[in-house]
């Protein structure tokens, strides 16, 4: 295979200060493997992280940013699914 052919990859990093992992970036590697080693020699040259994800973009579904509306307009409709009936303890500082 070709280098130009190489799949393209898309890197996400869990940083020691995070619980979830961030994307940072897209890189293109042979397999699985490369693309992570690389992402770490790449994305984590200063010791930022604690894991690495590299996930073939093609295997990414997202959604079209005009299909906004269909997608995330209906839940306003329940208002019943945000917090605001409930009275919060001022003892809890975040939710």
């Amino acid at each position: 295979m070709d280098r130009k052919d190489w799949p393209l990859f898309e890197i996400f990093i869990r940083p020691k200060n995070g619980l979830s992992h961030k994307h940072v970036g897209s890189l293109h590697a042979a397999d699985a493997r490369m693309a992570l080693d690389n992402a770490r020699d790449v994305y984590t040259r200063r010791g930022e992280g604690v894991s690495v994800w590299a996930v073939p973009a093609a295997s990414i579904a997202a959604s079209d940013p005009s299909d906004k509306a269909s997608l995330f307009e209906p839940a306003d409709d329940k208002v019943y699914r945000h917090p605001t009936f409930y009275d919060i303890p001022p003892e809890v500082k975040n939710i």
